[in-house]
């Protein structure tokens, strides 16, 4: 991955859209963005922020609704341990350590490069699974699979069955999720 890379999806349907900015290198990486979407025909627009140490465990996750003035701050330490912005330990986040926001493809690059699965390797998780705007965090196991290296893994929540092979970049970038979004730059 280089220093700086910026990344748009639009939603599937093509009303919403969202502006990622990916800085790092081998000791972190933070992505930062901005998304315009629609839930229940509630338009809406959030900002999320998540900070990952250099082996792409999420370290941070802040996010939050324009126009709200509610936060999440949800602080990891990389092994499944969680917080809250104030230091009140997470317990019922425990175990996962990555996160999952509902409303972006990006979140799905975490576990992908994390894991690093070998063709027809595959791995059950568990994530920080946190909505907007509805401001909820959960936790959600999920399985990633590895169909081809560098291109091509399935997604499934394992509690919902929702599944979906999607199509990645050579940063782990999603480029095509089949229903949700496709990425326009």
């Amino acid at each position: 991955m280089g220093d700086r890379i910026v990344a748009r999806w639009r939603e599937w349907s093509g009303d919403g859209i969202q502006h990622l900015e990916l800085h790092g290198g081998p000791d972190g990486v933070v992505a930062e963005a901005v998304v315009v979407a629609e839930e229940a025909g509630n338009p809406f627009a959030a900002r999320f922020k998540i900070a990952c140490d250099g082996a792409w465990r999420t370290l941070r996750v802040e996010a939050g609704v324009v126009g709200d003035e509610r936060r999440i701050d949800l602080v990891g330490d990389g092994d499944g341990r969680w917080t809250d912005g104030a230091g009140t330990p997470l317990a019922e986040l425990g175990g996962a350590v990555d996160a999952d926001l509902a409303l972006t493809p990006f979140t799905n690059t975490l576990p992908i490069r994390r894991l690093g699965l070998g063709a027809g390797e595959s791995a059950e998780i568990r994530v920080v699974y946190v909505e907007l705007p509805a401001f909820a965090v959960t936790t959600d196991p999920q399985r990633y699979t590895c169909l081809e290296p560098g291109r091509r893994y399935r997604y499934e929540s394992l509690e919902s069955g929702f599944v979906r092979e999607i199509d990645i970049d050579g940063n782990g970038l999603v480029v095509t999720y089949p229903g949700l979004f496709r990425r326009v730059l």
